[in-house]
């Protein structure tokens, strides 16, 4: 072992780093007026008019209640056969299913135009009940955060997902059940998610990933 080598074995471990005050302008830079990328993904999965367009939405509150508008959001999901973008299922779709956006920065509001995904294998022979991946990153948080966006009308699937069966306290539960709105003839379901809250029952469930 060298001079150097030992000298660098005694340095203390630097505290860990959390997402900057400019993630939107690294990860999603086109909403910053950037066109930095040549290929830039965007929300739109499935364009407003096609066949099965549903929109999901919502606002991420911190624990004061206050948008969080430096947001980015990732999403990752089935098709509406249930089957992902990925050579590992059984029947690999066409469909992308993946995008991420950046909150609006005057409201805090992120939406996605998608298609509504159907069931997905589950552990044995289960079913997971229709739901998209969400991974959020903002200013201050350390990691990405893990969480799911189920749908308020798929109430028999929902009971018998494993995920959410295995969340103890069924007001909880909720925390991850976007609640559908009719507008105009377009379906959107809205989730709002709270990173801390007043009562903890409101605070939205985060998955250990």
């Amino acid at each position: 072992m060298t001079q150097a080598t030992r000298s660098i074995t005694r340095l203390k471990e630097t505290a860990s780093q959390t997402g900057g005050p400019y993630v939107h302008i690294g990860l999603a830079p086109q909403q910053a007026g950037f066109e930095i990328f040549e290929q830039t993904f965007g929300s739109t999965l499935v364009a407003p008019g096609e066949s099965g367009h549903i929109a999901i939405e919502g606002v991420v509150y911190d624990g004061s209640g206050t948008p969080v508008r430096d947001l980015l959001v990732e999403l990752w999901q089935a098709d509406a056969q249930g089957h992902y973008a990925h050579p590992a299922d059984p029947k690999p779709s066409a469909f992308r299913g993946w995008a991420r956006t950046g909150a609006d920065f005057d409201s805090g509001l992120w939406r996605f135009d998608t298609c509504k995904p159907g069931a997905v294998a589950g552990p044995g022979s289960s079913l997971q009940a229709p739901h998209i991946a969400l991974i959020l990153f903002a200013r201050g948080i350390n990691l990405g955060l893990h969480t799911r966006l189920y749908f308020d009308d798929e109430a028999a699937a929902n009971a018998q997902d494993p995920v959410l069966s295995g969340i103890e306290w069924e007001v909880r539960r909720r925390t991850l059940i976007a609640q559908r709105q009719d507008r105009d003839g377009q379906v959107v379901y809205r989730l709002d998610i709270h990173l801390q809250h007043a009562d903890p029952a409101r605070e939205t469930v985060f998955l250990d990933i």
